[in-house]
């Protein structure tokens, strides 16, 4: 079989919100990039945003599964978990720069900028999300109006009119989310190269310095040669590709955000029409971040048959369905390993965190009218695979490996859980990482 052979400057690996940047900034800078993404652009396709396309678009058909039976969505598509996501933007938690030495405000506050990122107008935060929220602010919690990278006003005329519910998060088909493969486009306008259905297999190192990949280019093989590298498959991909390619502490521990959803129902419509995560709150000294949200129609019943044929029941009072997300500041446990397994286990800390939420959630819910009988905490699932190739232990503070021009940006470098959206801290991250190999 005759081997593709492919030069660069700059090979990055994995198109999402860390390797969209890098890919973009570097080709700003002057440097010829080369952008391999496993995965194919479903964006145009008739598909994208629907049950169907988010099963063709997700690792396993979204039936990734940890050994303990954590569900975990992972999407393989230009753009990587942007495509999927609540469009939300947080900035990076204090510690990142306190604790790390990661100081990424100016980059930050560029893209707040840059994307215009604002919660969405009154009139579009949901009726029951606000009232939910307004329930919260009466029992004393800090809910907050969640920034999106969303800009409905801006985008509706782009394919259709605004109209963002629960289905949202199978991908945007209405284009008012901003996607990080947006910047791919960019960049090769720029004249970057970039290569869908590109899976890479292995690094290339000699003398500790890197000096390419290899892997299957639509079931061609091929070699790519650079003499930078940049790792940017997420918090699955890209500890399998380094433990490949001889990293064998890749993958040792993860956190996941774990995340569950606690439902409650009244006779007024619910949450599950309404834009996700309109309304947010952080408790960062009890480890957890609570938000407005409700798992999309079709998928709820999957999901609750698991709390048992009660709560699977309720699918028919779906639209009366209140839903607040729990997202947790979970500790280091389990790991991505080379025979292909994941773990991911709740810490006692994390159990008790957990409950401290639920119970919150629970009170918020009673206050807004939900029967107490309906109430019901769903199984955890991992929003956020990260962790799993560490700042301080795998990496230095600017992301490179202990090989010679090995760079790692995505979640996978979290060298703690964010418990937040992680999409605008790896886009600081990678602007960060840009700056640093332009100055090199």
């Amino acid at each position: 079989m005759n081997r593709l052979n492919l030069t660069a400057d700059v090979i990055v690996v994995g198109s999402g919100p860390g390797g969209a940047t890098v890919s973009k900034k570097l080709t700003e800078g002057g440097k010829k990039v080369l952008l391999l993404e496993r995965g194919g652009d479903h964006r145009s396709r008739f598909y994208y945003g629907t049950y169907p396309g988010a099963l063709l678009y997700s690792e396993k058909m979204s039936f990734l599964f940890t050994e303990e039976g954590v569900n975990i969505v992972a999407p393989n598509m230009l753009g990587g978990a942007t495509s999927m996501f609540c469009a939300c933007a947080s900035p990076p938690p204090e510690w990142l720069k306190n604790k790390y030495s990661l100081d990424i405000d100016i980059e930050v506050n560029d893209t707040l900028a840059e994307l215009d990122i604002r919660p969405l107008p009154a009139h579009q935060l949901g009726t029951a999300s606000t009232r939910i929220a307004e329930a919260a602010k009466a029992l004393g919690y800090n809910w907050y109006r969640q920034p999106k990278f969303m800009f409905p006003a801006k985008r509706k005329n782009r394919k259709k009119d605004f109209k963002c519910g629960a289905s949202c998060m199978l991908g945007c088909s209405c284009g008012a989310k901003w996607n990080a493969a947006e910047w791919v486009d960019d960049a090769a306008v720029l004249g970057a190269v970039i290569k869908t259905k590109a899976k890479v297999e292995r690094i290339l190192i000699e003398n500790r310095q890197v000096v390419g990949v290899e892997g299957k280019l639509k079931g061609k093989m091929f070699t790519a040669k650079a003499e930078t590298v940049i790792i940017s498959a997420g918090g699955l991909g890209s500890p399998r590709i380094l433990q490949k390619s001889g990293f064998e502490e890749a993958g040792q521990g993860m956190t996941m955000d774990s995340t569950v959803m606690v439902y409650g129902f009244t006779s007024e419509k619910g949450t599950g029409k309404e834009p996700p995560m309109t309304w947010s709150f952080e408790n960062d000294a009890d480890g957890y971040m609570l938000s407005t949200l409700t798992d999309p129609w079709l998928l709820y019943p999957l999901i609750a048959i698991k709390k048992g044929i009660g709560p699977a029941l309720r699918w028919l009072k779906w639209n009366q369905m209140h839903g607040i997300m729990i997202k947790l500041k979970d500790d280091i446990s389990g790991g991505v390993f080379a025979n292909g397994k994941i773990s991911k286990y709740l810490t006692k800390s994390d159990q008790e965190k957990l409950d401290n939420a639920y119970q919150v959630c629970r009170k918020i819910l009673i206050e807004i009218g939900a029967d107490k009988n309906t109430i019901f905490m769903t199984p955890i699932r991992g929003t956020h695979p990260s962790g799993t190739v560490r700042v301080d232990e795998m990496l230095d503070n600017n992301l490179q490996t202990n090989v010679k021009g090995l760079y790692v940006c995505d979640a996978s470098v979290f060298p703690e859980s964010l418990d937040r959206p992680t999409v605008l801290t790896i886009i600081g991250l990678g602007k960060r990482l840009a700056s640093h190999i332009l100055r090199l």
